[in-house]
């Protein structure tokens, strides 16, 4: 079994993964700290500057009053709004209400809302001044304040770095998958050729060799054997044309599916036997419409999930069931299911089942399947999906074209 380098790759980016949420919190977590450090002083700043305006009432001078709320308060970076005693506002600065219309009956509607928002997130700063006769501490009026631009920027600022670091990740992700595939592509289609070119020579030999046989055998009672030597012989030069068009562009012709079905299971139900297996293998159809497919690819997408149907059944009596019928999802012609009664596929094995090496038998290359989905996919413009499988029970494959 190949579960090794698809677990560790699983491993590795669920490490990423939660390494970049802790840094992802951590740095939300430091910006927070700041944003309530700069609060916090900005309260200590306007505190300070209610203890003057408190000094200034209890001296009873109007005119520093109006200096220390005009020049200072109302200087300070910060949205502030000034309300009465009762919690009516009465002047305000540094929000989106202009400070003109402080008699609008709307606009002072906006600034209560926006006193509530503030109120929220900061206490009100009480400005009070003892009266000198009684000594009572009497709140005259109320600053309401929110945070400055600065803090606000500051709050954004780790949201804003995070877009952008995962825009460039995720930009760079797409642009060395692009890259990837089309390097595993190349592999691909160089294998294929190459495969293709070293079958060919003896191939055409071993043909050759059939035929002298034959002339040289005649009416001795092997004609039989010397007949599915020669199919296999062909089916070997069938297989090497295949590769040869990898990576090549294929013409797709009109093709009677369900013939070309019973074509390749007659060929598996001639060769059950010698692969000491006994499974009853049945296809199932109705009326199909003609669909366009290369017909020798075709055969090797059916052929290969047969024969993983066949490895997957361990018990004495398997069943492998072909089920045809017209698609109803357009553009979409034909549903090819391909049912086993075998040992089923696990769940951590699942996505991985297409993946290129990835393979759950012992002398697998795990090359098939990844084969059959690009030719299907890519060259048929269909789709091949593992439509069901339960451990134990069996799995059933779906081509849909």
């Amino acid at each position: 079994m190949t579960y090794s380098p698809y677990r560790l790759a699983g491993r590795l980016k669920s490490f990423l993964f939660v390494t970049a949420v802790i840094i992802i919190l951590g740095l939300l977590w430091y910006t927070q700290q700041i944003v309530n450090g700069l609060r916090a002083e900005a309260r200590s700043i306007l505190l300070f500057y209610a203890q003057l305006y408190a000094r200034a009432a209890n001296d009873a001078d109007d005119r520093a009053l109006d200096f220390i709320f005009e020049e200072i308060i109302k200087r300070t970076d910060f949205p502030i709004i000034l309300a009465s005693a009762e919690g009516e506002p009465i002047g305000w600065k540094g929000i989106e209400v202009s400070e003109d219309s402080t008699h609008s009956v709307r606009a002072r509607q906006e600034v209560r809302e926006i006193m509530t928002a503030m109120q929220r997130e900061t206490a009100p700063i009480p400005l009070t001044y003892q009266d000198a006769s009684t000594g009572k501490s009497i709140t005259l009026n109320y600053l309401i304040y929110g945070d400055s631009k600065r803090i606000t920027q500051l709050q954004w600022l780790p949201y804003i770095e995070i877009g952008v670091v995962g825009l460039f990740i995720l930009i760079g992700f797409v642009g060395f998958n692009s890259i990837r595939r089309g390097e595993q592509q190349f592999i691909w289609v160089g294998l294929a050729k190459e495969t293709a070119h070293q079958l060919g020579t003896p191939i055409s030999s071993l043909l050759g060799w059939v035929e002298l046989l034959r002339e040289q055998v005649g009416n001795h009672g092997k004609q039989q054997t010397l007949d599915e030597m020669h199919r296999d012989v062909e089916r070997l030069s069938k297989i090497a044309a295949r590769f040869s068009q990898i990576g090549s562009r294929t013409d797709l012709k009109e093709q009677d599916l369900g013939a070309l079905v019973e074509e390749v299971v007659k060929y598996f139900r001639n060769r059950l036997p010698q692969m000491r297996k006994a499974i009853r293998l049945e296809v199932t159809k109705g009326e199909l419409p003609l669909v366009p497919m290369n017909r020798d690819l075709f055969e090797w997408v059916l052929e290969n999930l047969i024969r993983n149907a066949v490895d997957a059944i361990e018990s004495d009596k398997g069943e492998i069931a072909i089920e045809l019928k017209p698609a109803t999802e357009k553009p979409y012609r034909v549903i090819i299911d391909v049912h086993d009664n075998g040992r089923g596929i696990e769940p951590g094995a699942r996505k991985n089942i297409f993946r290129p090496g990835f393979s759950t038998k012992k002398r697998g290359w795990g090359l098939g399947l990844s084969l059959a989905k690009r030719i299907v996919e890519e060259y048929h413009h269909g789709k091949l999906l593992l439509k069901e499988t339960r451990v134990g029970e069996g799995t059933t494959m779906r081509i849909v074209l």
